[in-house]
């Protein structure tokens, strides 16, 4: 099985049962950027808790991993990080889900996601000052200059499609000045 195509194990159920959501983190940095390795992808996604049960019944469990209906539920109350994880059986190959919450950012994101053409099928992926943002976020969390590594290439091969006035003020807002700053003074 081809690396991309394991994307779509998670993309094309959620695109089938118009399940909103958008991709972000590293894959999304890959479209924006250049193609690295990743044993993830990270999804952002709007799921009441009344929908729980048609959403698992969306990764059956004979294919894929995915938590009681108690864990998705309470995931999805919490207001900021809520996480859960959905692993496909056969690859391995896991999805961290990300629900909306109470997250500003994420629902800023939400509204602006961009259907693109991806492995022949439409995906929906964050707009990039969304994904530089978290990616800033994750730096200044954790100190891997992965992050600043997506960043550069990704203001290299997307910056015409980047919106530097809306991207600087979500960096303000999130108190990312300094990594900001780190990283357009880095080689």
């Amino acid at each position: 099985m081809r690396d991309t195509n394991l994307f779509m194990l998670f993309l094309e159920p959620l695109n089938r049962h118009n399940i909103r959501y958008m991709v972000t983190g590293s894959v999304a940095g890959m479209i924006y950027g250049e193609p690295r390795i990743t044993h993830d992808i990270d999804l952002v996604l709007q799921l009441r808790a009344e929908d729980v049960s048609d959403f698992i019944r969306t990764f059956p469990i004979d294919r894929f991993y995915c938590p009681p209906q108690e864990v998705i539920k309470t995931e999805l109350a919490r207001q900021i990080k809520g996480h859960f994880n959905i692993i496909h059986h056969e690859t391995g190959f896991k999805a961290d889900i990300y629900p909306i919450g109470a997250d500003k950012l994420h629902k800023w994101a939400m509204d602006r996601r961009q259907k693109v053409e991806f492995e022949k099928s439409g995906i929906w992926l964050a707009p990039p000052e969304y994904v530089i943002v978290r990616k800033l976020e994750y730096y200044k969390e954790g100190g891997s200059t992965k992050h600043l590594h997506d960043i550069k290439r990704m203001l290299e091969i997307s910056g015409d499609s980047i919106n530097a006035s809306e991207l600087n003020r979500k960096i303000e807002e999130r108190n990312l000045s300094k990594e900001w700053e780190k990283l357009k003074n880095s080689d």
